[in-house]
């Protein structure tokens, strides 16, 4: 297993507004990951990264930061909704999406990721979302994205979240099987699975998971949970509720040298939650 970090979590020794990509970058390293997630709008500050700014020039700096930073990218974030009901907005959604599978295709960088939307310009869990039309509408919208993809040579890979359109194993599929491109793919995120209505069965849901989803999954993200207010809040590794010893389990035995990068971290407990995976890992 390759741990790695969500960049836009690394916070350099300098004033938050002149955090730099270099900066982000070399601390991560510092810190003995050895990937990261990448979302260019959270780790460059005072850009807007729309498709005027997804330029070759724009790739190539991505590519040689993260060489220098002896880095891999193992994915680059473009977290839009592509079942937004505004068509106008939509198209720009899809625009910026291919925007993004170029500079990942330039800058050596081989997946984009994407979470699932929602049908409202909110991007809220609402009751339409986990319906059939919605993910009719995610689909339809997806698979010009995935055809982009295969065009550049990147996997586009989506991640299940429980408030989102895709919300388990057996919805993932649904879009696998029905776009039918070896270039989908997916991000695995046990956390991102759970709601309130199902995490006292956590075990089951993951498992599931793991088992459907198997041989579909391109990378992973870890963190943990707690319950507050009635509502479930992220946090690092080994902060909370989580017990990870089946999933690193099934990382051990089905997926070697996969790319897991962590969420939620501070500088703070980055690194121990970095160690505790690396325990548990070599432990079992």
């Amino acid at each position: 297993m390759q741990l790695g970090i969500r960049l836009h979590d690394v916070n350099a020794a300098e004033p938050e507004e002149r955090q730099s990509l270099e900066a982000r970058a070399a601390k991560a390293r510092e810190e003995g990951f050895v990937c990261v997630h990448l979302a260019l709008a959270k780790c460059i500050r005072g850009v807007t990264f729309d498709d005027a700014a997804l330029t070759e020039g724009l790739a190539a700096h991505v590519r040689r930061v993260f060489r220098q930073n002896e880095l891999d990218v193992a994915v680059l974030g473009c977290y839009l909704n592509l079942a937004h009901p505004d068509e106008a907005k939509l198209r720009e959604f899809q625009s910026r999406y291919y925007g993004s599978l170029r500079v990942a295709a330039q800058a050596g960088i081989g997946m984009v990721g994407t979470e699932t939307g929602a049908p409202n310009a909110a991007y809220k869990l609402d009751a339409d979302t986990h319906g059939e039309a919605a993910l009719h509408t995610f689909m339809r919208n997806l698979e010009p994205v995935v055809a982009c993809a295969e065009h550049y040579g990147v996997t586009m890979a989506i991640e299940p979240v429980w408030n989102h359109i895709v919300y388990n194993a057996d919805r993932a599929l649904e879009v696998l099987r029905g776009i039918g491109s070896r270039n989908l793919r997916i991000i695995f995120d046990p956390v991102n699975l759970l709601g309130t209505e199902n995490v006292d069965a956590r075990q089951r849901v993951i498992g599931d998971a793991m088992d459907k989803l198997c041989d579909h999954i391109a990378m992973v993200h870890l963190k943990d949970f707690r319950r507050e207010n009635g509502k479930l809040v992220s946090i690092a590794a080994g902060t909370g509720e989580m017990d990870y010893t089946e999933i690193l389990r099934f990382l051990k035995a089905r997926k070697p040298f996969v790319q897991a990068t962590l969420e939620n971290t501070t500088n703070d407990n980055a690194v121990a939650s970095r160690e505790l995976l690396e325990r548990l890992y070599q432990a079992l």
